[in-house]
């Protein structure tokens, strides 16, 4: 965790108004919180700090890219990231994390780590699903591809012979109907009433 400290800004001595800082992370980085999902990252985080007499404006710029496994082939690829990100320090009684775009520090505090937050910042930057480029636009050759394209549509021809990928959408598609039926009937019985 002493890696860490290079994110610790010390902001007591700094004069109010606009300060720059800039942060280069590599992998090395995500193992100081145990998260080995990425290959690697090279990414470059610019910190604006705008100090004002009552609270800290963190503005977050992070540029750069992670190389990740695509959930679909299981190859590696860089995704780009490309974010902003805002945080206001406040300064309370105590320390309070609770909202996710306000930090309430202890008042006589005297620095802030911006280590978690561009942490946090870098993994809410990758999308949730992770496709290769290569998928999309049809030029990734890949074993697991191919093998793949050739059991799709095999084992969706033999399992299913419905249209539907999976029967139980049929099952539901039945109660809704029957739910539907019985809400027009009911309606009708009401209305000659």
């Amino acid at each position: 965790m002493d890696q860490l400290k290079a994110f610790d800004i010390q902001f007591i001595g700094l004069k109010l108004g606009s300060h720059l800082f800039e942060y280069h992370v590599k992998q090395t980085f995500f193992e100081n919180f145990d998260f080995y999902d990425f290959n690697d990252t090279d990414a470059i985080i610019f910190l604006k700090l705008e100090k004002k007499t009552t609270l800290l404006e963190l503005n977050f710029k992070i540029e750069g890219s992670v190389n990740i496994n695509c959930d679909v082939s299981n190859e590696p690829y860089n995704q780009f990231i490309n974010s902003e990100f805002k945080l206001v320090v406040k300064f309370g009684p105590e320390y309070n994390d609770d909202n996710e775009s306000i930090l309430i520090i202890p008042h006589g505090s005297h620095k802030i780590n911006v280590a978690q937050y561009i942490y946090e910042f870098i993994i809410l930057s990758v999308p949730q699903k992770r496709v290769h480029p290569g998928i999309a636009n049809g030029t990734l050759n890949s074993e697991i591809l191919k093998k793949l394209e050739k059991l799709g549509p095999k084992a969706y021809k033999n399992n299913n012979s419905s249209n539907d990928p999976d029967p139980r959408w049929n099952a539901l598609r039945r109660l809704l109907t029957e739910k539907e039926s019985e809400n027009g009937a009911s309606k009708k019985k009401n209305l000659k009433n």
